[in-house]
């Protein structure tokens, strides 16, 4: 038990990306056809779900000031943005599976009242504190989990949208369109720091942390927001008259996820294959199953919404790739539980 008491206090705050990567592989899954083991995902997730919810509030409850101390961190802090994205997630799952619109509806009220709370209470401690780390020490790729957090709302309310009525039906695709905004423009702030970061500043294997796979996954959920806006628009009259717009946006966002996917595979193999940096399991290492798998599923959307067949290939090839990379870090997982559980030991 006091063991369990050490790994509660210790939970990561990105710990709900489990959920996220989970969640949106289940959803490739859904599109491709392959109905059984999407729904073995979604049921999977919504335990996950509830599990990670009962151990974040045992650990506030165990450890308030570590948690709050984590909320103050440049680089732990952000972690927290897992909590919208995760809660979203599971929310596209219950309307695009069940058809239960109204619990997904719940879902979007909670991630909202969870962003707000985030976006204000971790930006205003980051902004008033005294002390503060260098920008080479202060920034990582996790930082563009506010952006998903923000875009995820964008694709819940946009697909809550077409199934809703008026005036709710006009009001949460500006609700969409808002937040897919607000995403891309936190995109281009946080994104010319962390490319800066890369550049002009010594870079380690071990600072090449997973969610700098972010880099593309949060261009990767841009791109089905924008997709979603513009399949919504023919009967939304300000859509209508945004649609080219949307359309040049939503390829832009695209195109700038697709360009990171090769530089983020040649870092990797740079870290693990040439610097011989250590591949063992970590909770960080789901921030880069979801970019994957989100990859597909903005692809296939946009294939979709702009008639873009030739690109029709891709989305089924990235979403075999997520499902694998899903199953080395769950397999991960379970050996790293299996040690904790057996041998009392958190290396394996």
């Amino acid at each position: 038990m006091a063991r369990l008491s050490d790994h509660i206090k210790n939970l990561s705050p990105s710990c709900f990306g489990m959920v996220m990567a989970t969640g949106i592989v289940s959803v490739g899954m859904y599109f491709f056809g392959l109905d059984v083991l999407s729904r073995v995902l979604f049921h999977l997730n919504c335990v996950v779900y509830v599990v990670l919810w009962l151990l974040t509030l045992a650990r506030l409850s165990i450890v308030p000031m570590q948690v709050f101390a984590d909320a103050r961190d440049h680089l732990r802090g952000v972690g927290f943005f897992t909590m919208v994205a995760a809660t979203s997630i599971l929310g596209i799952q219950f309307v695009l599976l069940t058809d239960r619109a109204d619990i997904a509806s719940g879902f979007l009220v909670g991630a909202l009242l969870l962003w707000l709370v985030l976006t204000y209470g971790i930006f205003t401690a980051l902004t008033v504190g005294r002390e503060k780390p260098s920008l080479r020490e202060g920034i990582s790729g996790g930082w563009l989990l506010a952006v998903v957090a923000t875009q995820s709302l964008a694709v819940l309310a946009a697909l809550l949208a077409g199934r809703a009525r008026q005036p709710l039906h006009l009001e949460l695709n500006f609700f969409a369109l808002s937040m897919w905004l607000w995403g891309g423009m936190l995109y281009i702030w946080i994104m010319t720091l962390i490319f800066y970061r890369y550049t002009f500043f010594q870079f380690s294997p071990g600072d090449l942390t997973p969610p700098y796979w972010i880099n593309m996954g949060a261009m990767a959920i841009s791109t089905m927001a924008g997709s979603l806006l513009i399949l919504n628009a023919p009967d939304v009259l300000f859509l209508s008259s945004l649609l080219p717009f949307l359309k040049g946006f939503t390829i832009l966002y695209w195109a700038t996820g697709t360009w990171w996917i090769p530089m983020l595979v040649i870092l990797f193999v740079w870290r693990h294959g040439w610097r011989r940096f250590s591949l063992k399991y970590d909770p960080l290492y789901w921030g880069a199953v979801f970019p994957l798998g989100m990859y597909a599923v903005a692809t296939h959307q946009m294939i979709d919404a702009m008639q873009l067949e030739f690109l029709g290939r891709l989305p089924f090839v990235f979403v075999w790739i997520g499902l694998i990379a899903w199953a080395i870090v769950f397999t991960g997982l379970l050996k790293k539980l299996g040690v904790i559980l057996f041998f009392g030991r958190r290396t394996f």
